[in-house]
């Protein structure tokens, strides 16, 4: 069993900057690829980005791509999402996921994302123009 708890979340404005935290409970963080999805009013939940276990594969939706840096630290049990050039159109509720099968790719296959195993239960995140 894995426990997500996600923070850091708030308001900023246009071209700000954000950082997320998601600390996870249990023993067996590194077993867990991990991702970061986001979900606006009205709109399905959608991948951002994703990390492999050992933390050296990296994989971004188009639409944050060269903007949000995925990492984690398996020590301190918590995958981050550093946030950068926001802008109005990434206000959503943000969410933390872990999975034991798939790879980083692969959870950003929107038929996926119902098959998580475990998920956060997300921290606002409203970018103000």
């Amino acid at each position: 069993q894995v426990q997500l708890v996600e923070s850091g979340g708030g308001l900023v404005q246009a071209g700000g900057s954000l950082r997320l935290s998601c600390a996870a409970s249990g023993r067996t963080f590194s077993s867990y690829v991990m991702g970061w999805f986001r979900q606006a009013p009205g709109k399905e939940r959608e991948f951002v980005a994703g990390i492999s276990r050992s933390g050296g594969i990296r994989y971004y939706s188009d639409s944050v791509k060269g903007r949000f840096t995925i990492s984690r630290d398996n020590a301190k049990i918590t995958v981050y999402l550093q946030m950068n050039s926001l802008k109005p159109e990434d206000t959503a509720d943000y969410y933390c996921a872990a999975d034991r099968l798939l790879t980083p790719q692969e959870m950003a296959a929107p038929s996926r994302v119902r098959y998580m195993d475990y998920w956060g239960k997300g921290t606002l995140v409203t970018v103000s123009a």
